[in-house]
Parts: C-alpha cells; structure tokens; sequence
C-alpha cells in the first residue's frame, strides 16, 4: 500500500517557532515515530506532507524510502492528500496517518488495512466518554457509515454520537482523485475536509467499513505542550511495562525515561529519575542508582552505578563501580572491576582492570593500566591549548594525590609517584617519582586576627 503522512500544519497552540511535528516524545521527533510506524507495515511509498517549516521538517526526516509533497497553503486535510496524490500508485489503496499522532499501534493500522482490502474504504474510529471537538461518525438506522460530521457543523443530536473519526483512512486510490477534486469547502472552517470523502465514496457504492484501536491514546494526537506531556507520560509507561515483563526491577514506573533503545539482562534494577539516551545496554545484574543519565553506554554484568552518575558514549566491563556522581564522556572505556568515583571524569581514556580513580580527579585522553590507583586530585593535562597529548600509564602504579601529568608523557610499570608531584618527563619501570620540596618551619608565629569595627 501506499502512506501518506500529514505534517503541514502550524501548530498554533504550541507556542513554538518549531514545526509541530518537530517536538520530540521520548527524544524524538514526532514525525519519527509516525514514519516508524508506516514502515513495519512494508509499504511501497511512503509521502510526507510538508508545508510549515517545510525545509526544518525534511531536513530532520530526510530517507531514500520518504517522499515530500509540498502543500504551500493549509487549506485542509483533503487538500493535503491532494498534493500526495501524484507520488502514489493508483493500484493500491492508500492509509492515512498524521505526523502529530505518535503511538497508533502497527497491529491497530494492519486491521485496518485487513478490513479496507477489496476497494473498501475504512476508518479507524474509536468510541469516547468525551468527544467534544472531534469529527463524529453518523450512521444509519442499519448501522451503515453514512458521513462524518466535525464539531463545528455537527447539530445537537449528532453532537451526543460518541464514535468520533480519528482521521486515519484506508481509502482505494485511483478514485481518491477524483474524490478530492468533488470536495467543497463551505463548511465553518473554510477548508477541504479529508473526512467528506467517505460520503463520494459511498455514493460511488464503496463500502465503508470501521475498525477501533485497542487502547484510546493510540489515537491522541498533539496539539499543546500539555497533550505532549500527557502522551509522554503514556508512551513512557508502555516503555516500562515492557521492561517489567521482561523482568526488570523498576523502583517506580513512573519516574523513568527511555529516549531511545534500552536492553536489559537478567536481574537488571532502576532507581528513579534515570534517563537513558540512544542506544544503552545493561547487562545482566546491572544496577542503575537514583537519577543517572546514561547515553549511547553499553555496562557489563554486575556493575554497579551510583546516584548522580553521566554517562556517554562509554564503554563498561563487568563488575566495575562508578560514581556517585561520576562522569563518563565519550570514548570511555573501562575493564573489569575498575572503580571511578565521586567527582572523577573520564574522556577518551582506557583504565584496565581493577584500576582506580575514587576522588576528584580529571583522566583524558590517556591509558590507564592494571591495578593503577590514582589518589585524588590527579589531572592528565592534555591540551597545550592548540592540540591533545595521550597520557600512557602502566600497570601497577600507584599516583599519590595532587599529581598532575604534562602529556604526552609514559610511566612505567609499577612506579610510585608522591603526592603533589607533577610529572613532565617518561618514568621508567619500578622507580619512585617525586619533586624536590623543602618544608620550612617557623616558631613564634602570631596568626592575624580582624580588626573590630
């Protein structure tokens, strides 16, 4: 089939000079997640209509498998299909979706189709508490869709129907054209309404069947911050429970947020408020304290990850212990049981198994070997404020605190560096490394006091 995905509009509401289609659920545009969605249903064509914020839209959803058509007026949804009309192929039917309806189900959108097969024409509806606003679906006394009718024009009898039109269609294609092209708009808005098609299409002696979604907020769609908000809140406790079926312990649903893939072993467990970002794999027995961010991270078995912990683009082995409040940046690589504590960063640097760095210390760009215990403090000086120097530090050395490396620079297997030593020059294997100091000690010193105002 071919899909035609709506995404011109202004979004008005949204007091934003992006394109609405453009603000993001779960990281990502909205747009993504309708395209998502349109290509786990194999379709020949795939059309996006664009008109406000055309360049920005294409732009952030650009693919060999997306088409654009351009709708440089909004003059409503029927007019919108209009513009796709030439990139489709007429001999097969057409599903309607729209850019600001993120969470409809592929399994909800192939009933559909199943239903629609044959030149039927289908709508998805669904049945509401409350349908103040939407399009109604009016039927006859058999039970036979005979119009669908928006708000604004309904009558007072027609506003008590409770089945509204979410506006996704299964429509035959080749007559869609000319089904367009009989479209009027003398209605309240002034526009081409998509939903007046249903009423050529019967009057052509097309059936018009009707499938529902399994859950409502398959059909919400976007129009304020608010209704962002609120289906975030839904797509992430879907997220979750996903998660929970597959074993994982969450401290609470409610406060977690994936932004993008998240695989987990067995025995994984979440605390609150953590983020995961891109692509993030927890192994089995992972634990994530209380609001961690963790972003395009893979951590091996049984690493435990303290609260406050930023992880990105890192790289973790088994067992190892991070933070509270550590910071991994990109090119991060730890092996097994390394220990990198609170206020330590680490960019771009490998430390080796069983390393350690527990307090407040700076490793960039170097390699840290085996065993090496880094005292606090420590700073790899890397940048000579033009270009970045590699730090080489073999296994089994022991750096007292306040060390400073002047990079590029090499220590050697199992040194021992003072603290407060600065090292500039390579230190050979097994050596103690330390800077001359002289401690001077005075007697009779009067410490000075302030002075009374």
């Amino acid at each position: 089939m071919n899909i035609v995905i709506l995404a011109a509009g202004t979004g008005k509401r949204m007091r934003s000079a992006l394109p609405k289609v453009l603000h993001r659920l779960a990281g990502r545009p909205l747009l993504s997640h309708v395209i998502d969605t349109a290509r786990s249903l194999a379709p020949a064509r795939i059309v996006v209509v664009v008109g406000h914020g055309a360049e920005a839209v294409r732009e952030a959803v650009a693919a060999p498998d997306v088409a654009f058509a351009l709708q440089a007026e909004q003059l409503g949804t029927g007019h919108a299909v209009q513009q796709a009309l030439p990139l489709l192929d007429p001999a097969l039917p057409t599903l309607v979706l729209y850019g600001d309806v993120p969470l409809t189900k592929p399994s909800t959108l192939k009933r559909l189709a199943d239903a629609a097969v044959e030149g039927r024409y289908g709508i998805l509806t669904v049945t509401l508490d409350d349908p103040t606003g939407y399009g109604r679906i009016v039927r006859d006394a058999g039970g036979y869709v005979t119009r669908i009718v928006e708000q604004k024009d309904a009558t007072p009898d027609q506003l008590r129907i409770a089945e509204i039109n979410t506006g996704i269609v299964v429509t035959p294609t080749a007559q869609l054209a000319m089904w367009l092209g009989a479209l009027r708009n003398d209605n309240a808005q002034g526009e081409y309404y998509l939903t007046d098609v249903v009423e050529h299409a019967i009057e052509a002696g097309f059936d018009v069947v009707t499938t529902q979604p399994d859950d409502e907020w398959e059909t919400l769609g976007v129009n304020s911050k608010a209704q962002l908000a609120e289906l975030e809140r839904i797509h992430q406790r879907n997220l979750a429970d996903v998660l929970l079926g597959a074993g994982v312990t969450l401290m609470d649903p409610a406060r977690l947020d994936v932004r993008g893939e998240l695989t987990c072993g067995r025995d994984v467990s979440i605390d609150v408020n953590c983020v995961f970002e891109g692509s993030v794999t927890l192994a089995d027995g992972v634990t994530v304290g209380a609001n961690c961010v963790l972003r395009d991270a893979t951590i091996g078995a049984g690493t435990r990850i303290e609260p406050f912990t930023h992880i990105e683009g890192a790289n973790v082995g088994a067992n190892a212990v991070l933070g509270p409040y550590a910071r991994l940046r990109p090119g991060a690589v730890l092996g097994e049981e390394a220990h990198v504590g609170n206020f330590v960063e680490v960019k771009n640097a490998t430390l080796g198994h069983g390393a350690k760095a527990n307090h407040l210390t700076y490793i960039g760009d170097a390699d840290i070997g085996a065993r090496v215990n880094v005292g606090a403090g420590t700073i790899t000086c890397n940048y000579d404020g033009a270009n970045k120097h590699r730090t080489v530090i073999e296994d089994d050395v022991f750096v007292g605190s306040d060390t400073q490396f002047v990079a590029p620079v090499r220590v050697g297997r199992g040194v021992t560096i003072a603290a407060g030593t600065t090292v500039w020059k390579d230190v050979p294997e097994g050596t103690l490394v330390l800077n001359e100091k002289t401690q001077v000690t005075r007697g009779g010193y009067v410490r000075p006091v302030k002075k009374k105002s």
